[in-house]
C-alpha cells in the first residue's frame, strides 16, 4: 500500500513559479514509478510528467516540456514538480500518482497505470 499526500499549490501570477511535493509512505516507494496528472474544471483528468523508479526516465506532456521538472528522492519518498513559467492553462488540481507495478521498465504517462493517488493540490495561475 502507498499513500501519497501532495503539497505546495497556491495561487501565482503567469511566468511565476510554483514547487509541489507529494510525500508517500509505505516502503515501496522507491520500487514505483510516479506521475503529475493535472484536472481542470470541466476536463478530463491529465498528463503532466512521470519519473521511473530509479529516476533515470522521465517523460513529460508536450504541453509543458521545458517549463516542468520532475524529479525524486527515494531517500525522503518524495516525488517534487517544479513548475516554472506558469500560464493561466496550468490551472487545475494537480494529483501524484505511483505505478502499479514494481520495477517497472517503462515511464507510464496514462491514468489506468496508476493504482494509487494523493487527494490533490490546487495551483491557480492568475492573468
Amino acid at each position: 500500500q502507498v499513500q501519497l499526500v501532495e503539497s505546495g499549490g497556491g495561487l501565482v501570477q503567469a511566468g511565476g513559479s510554483l514547487r509541489l511535493s507529494c510525500a508517500a509512505s509505505g516502503r515501496t516507494f522507491s520500487s514505483r514509478a510516479m506521475g503529475w496528472f493535472r484536472q481542470a474544471p470541466g476536463k478530463e483528468r491529465e498528463f503532466v510528467a512521470a519519473i521511473n523508479w530509479r529516476g533515470g526516465s522521465i517523460a513529460y506532456a508536450d504541453s509543458v516540456k521545458g517549463r516542468f521538472t520532475i524529479a525524486r528522492d527515494n531517500a525522503k519518498n518524495t516525488v517534487y514538480l517544479q513548475m516554472n513559467s506558469l500560464k493561466p492553462e496550468d490551472t487545475a488540481v494537480y494529483y501524484c500518482a505511483a505505478d502499479q507495478n514494481l520495477y517497472g521498465g517503462y515511464v507510464p504517462n496514462t491514468s489506468y497505470q496508476y493504482d494509487y493517488w494523493g487527494q490533490g493540490t490546487q495551483v491557480t495561475v492568475s492573468s
